[in-house]
């Protein structure tokens, strides 16, 4: 195994802080793709999220809203943007609950791993991502360096390795949001928002291996997440208490920390293992007023982008609404070719 392809749980666990630096050499062993699926369409499916309907107060905002979980056709375009942007990737996995897309051909590039093969039976069903994503290292046979995807994110240009991975670790980017502002967590604020939050918590907490420790306000951008597999096994011994948190939910919580979109991106930056890095990147909101304007945009950057996301906040939508049709349309303009993953029908 080359040297830049070793594990590094051994360093993370004897020092907080991996010495080397990067040496220059390209990584070279084969990355993973893992994907969180969900047909939110599905009777069966929605009357097992119906059965689990949250009856607390502490739901997150949008914790619990139909666009989280309906499939608009995203994952088979960005498993296109996949084959067309980055053809040298290795094995992808597909977490779904139970759940496979009608149109997925059998392939020995992909294996659909079910909840119940990753997560305690005692925590199922879990409607949370955070929750399911806290597990996705645990896939066998997982590479050691790996993307992880939501399905609404979409490579946008040729992916260089390089942009993404080091020898010593990953790299990361900041999203175009708002600054996220330096207070106690806020039942209505987005769980994002509440995550830098209880990130900033724990590290402080652990000021003492992270001597001048100064915390960004800000979010990291919606886009394919860089990671090592030794880092979250590393992470999930040295911090616990948060995996067993976000990994109590059913839905998603305002307390609740979110382990792989912030805290292991904050622990890695503060120790030395994740470098930030400027993406071309853009990111699109079905339900705003500009959404169409935003998609044609999106539509000409195509190639000039490393990646975008088109997220569907369209909670109050049919199935034939129109936020909804220029959506699909976008993307087929951007992907009209089938990927390798598709059965040969119409999309």
């Amino acid at each position: 195994m080359p040297p830049d392809d070793e594990p590094i749980d051994q360093d993370l666990r004897k020092s907080p802080v991996r010495p080397e630096g990067d040496t220059g050499r390209r990584c070279v062993s084969p990355i993973d793709i893992v994907y969180l699926w969900v047909d939110g369409n599905d009777p069966a499916w929605r009357a097992k999220r119906q059965a689990a309907a949250p009856r607390h107060s502490r739901l997150a905002a949008y914790g619990n809203v139909e666009g989280r979980y309906r499939d608009n056709g995203e994952l088979r375009y960005s498993l296109r943007a996949l084959e067309r942007f980055f053809p040298g990737h290795g094995h992808v996995y597909l977490v779904t609950d139970g759940q496979t897309p009608d149109w997925l051909r059998p392939s020995d590039r992909l294996t659909v791993v079910d909840h119940r093969d990753l997560i305690p039976a005692a925590a199922l069903p879990t409607f949370d991502s955070g929750h399911i994503e806290s597990y996705i290292h645990r896939i066998p046979g997982l590479s050691e360096r790996y993307f992880y995807c939501n399905d609404d994110v979409f490579f946008g240009a040729p992916v260089a390795v390089d942009d993404w991975f080091w020898d010593g670790g990953v790299y990361v980017g900041w999203s175009n949001d708002a600054a996220v502002t330096d207070e106690a967590l806020r039942p209505d604020a987005t769980a994002l928002e509440n995550a830098s939050r209880l990130s900033k918590q724990w590290l402080q907490a652990h000021a003492n291996d992270l001597p001048g420790y100064q915390h960004t306000f800000r979010t990291f951008a919606h886009g394919p997440r860089p990671l090592r597999k030794s880092l979250l096994q590393a992470l999930e011994q040295q911090a616990p208490e948060l995996f067993a948190q976000v990994r109590s939910t059913t839905f998603r919580r305002w307390d609740t920390p979110a382990i792989v979109s912030d805290f292991v991106l904050r622990w890695a930056l503060a120790h030395g293992v994740a470098r930030l890095r400027a993406y071309s990147h853009r990111y699109v909101s079905t339900g705003d007023a500009d959404s169409p304007q935003m998609l044609a945009q999106l539509v000409a950057a195509l190639d000039a982008l490393d990646f975008f996301c088109i997220n569907d906040t369209t909670d109050d939508a049919h199935p034939h609404d129109p936020r909804l049709l220029q959506a699909r349309k976008a993307l087929q303009q951007m992907f009209p070719l089938a990927s390798g993953f598709e059965r040969l029908v119409a999309a």
